[in-house]
């Protein structure tokens, strides 16, 4: 029985449905209210034996003697250390934005060595630095690793998940703000998430019409620059003013997205096709291979013959040949490939073909 091939349509809504109001809050951010990467290097101690392979890994080493100095303790010059319950790491956090001294945020921790599990282990202090390279957070703490492995005398492993990453949740303490522009008293610039010259029109006028003319300005497809209050108080409540506005988007370009490995096909709301005719078939041959035994009556003469036997057979599907009037809907199309019934494989052929044809007048994209 032919499968008949279900269409994914994903857009804001159908041909028959009114669009849905986002506030801007939802489609756009702040120019310069982001959040800063942080990264660090250190050291996790407390393993059970599953640390770095020291002889492997010298810069481990060198960062447990460097360690050790600090604490007027020095280790003999050419001593091999076997530090198996220790693991050298590397740290990276997100600084959010107006974080301010003394706040927490979460660490990743992650084995920059051979350490086979960082299960159990805990972080020493270590610095996480920002690309101007100043000291912005102070992360320790204990980790917690979601993955787990295990290992048999014989060799034989097992491993769940990623051991060798963990996690401490409020594990850094923020000791240096970043510098902000916010209350430098110039306008508020609105950066859409999705560039669109429609949306940043609809943005501009609904401040505008809230506001007053010429509050806001549409700067290009992605940028709304809006004339905000000098004193930061006054900028907060005005923004949380403008957030909060209900705002129609324009509607996605027209697009076709096909997943080759999954199969699965992604038709947006304004995919539209010229006048193009499709057909669609398939011809299945099946060739059987058995032996035939030919033998005597018991009282003739004669001896017991084997003969292959071919059994060719074939299948042709017969399809009729599908016309697409000029510029069907969504349903159409959906409606005709059901239809049609073509499975996943030959419907990408079908679509690649009409886009080769200038027929569908969408982007296609293949992932």
């Amino acid at each position: 029985m032919k499968k008949i091939l279900t269409i994914v349509s994903i857009a804001l809504g159908l041909m028959s449905t009114p669009a849905m109001s986002e506030r801007i809050k939802d489609l756009a951010s702040i120019a310069g209210v982001r959040s800063n990467q942080l990264v660090g290097y250190g050291l996790v101690v407390g393993l059970d034996g599953s640390g770095d392979q020291t002889n492997q890994t010298p810069f481990t080493t060198q960062s447990f003697n460097s360690m050790m100095k600090q604490f007027g303790i020095t280790i003999p010059e050419g001593a091999r250390m076997q530090l198996k319950n220790v693991a050298a790491v590397s740290l990276h956090a997100e600084l959010p934005p107006f974080a301010k001294p003394g706040q927490e945020i979460d660490v990743t921790i992650s084995s920059i060595g051979n350490a086979k599990s960082l299960r159990g282990g805990s972080l020493l202090m270590a610095p996480l630095k920002g690309i101007d390279g100043n000291t912005y957070a102070i992360a320790q703490g204990n980790l917690i690793v979601g993955g787990f492995g295990a290992e048999g005398a014989d060799g034989s492993k097992i491993t769940v998940n990623v051991p060798s990453v963990g996690r401490i949740p409020n594990g850094a303490v923020v000791e240096r703000s970043v510098p902000d522009n916010f209350s430098n008293g110039k306008p508020i610039v609105f950066n859409l998430h999705r560039s669109d010259f429609t949306t940043a029109k609809r943005v501009a006028q609904s401040i505008n019409e809230l506001l007053g003319p010429d509050v806001a300005r549409p700067m290009d497809s992605t940028s709304i620059m809006v004339d905000a209050p000098v004193n930061p108080a006054h900028k907060v409540n005005f923004l949380s003013l403008l957030e909060n506005i209900e705002v129609d988007p324009g509607e996605e370009a027209a697009k076709v997205i096909i997943n080759s490995r999954t199969g699965t096909i992604v038709v947006g709301q304004n995919v539209r096709v010229k006048p193009v005719a499709v057909t669609h078939g398939s011809l299945t041959v099946t060739v059987d291979e058995a032996v035939q035994v030919s033998q005597p009556d018991a009282l003739a003469d004669g001896t017991t013959v084997v003969l292959p036997e071919s059994n060719v057979g074939i299948d042709e599907e017969k399809n009729p040949m599908f016309k697409f009037s000029p510029g069907p809907t969504l349903d159409d199309i959906v409606r005709a490939v059901n239809l049609v019934g073509a499975a996943p494989g030959d419907l990408m052929a079908i679509l690649e073909a009409m886009k080769q044809a200038g027929a569908l007048q969408a982007e296609l994209i293949v992932i």
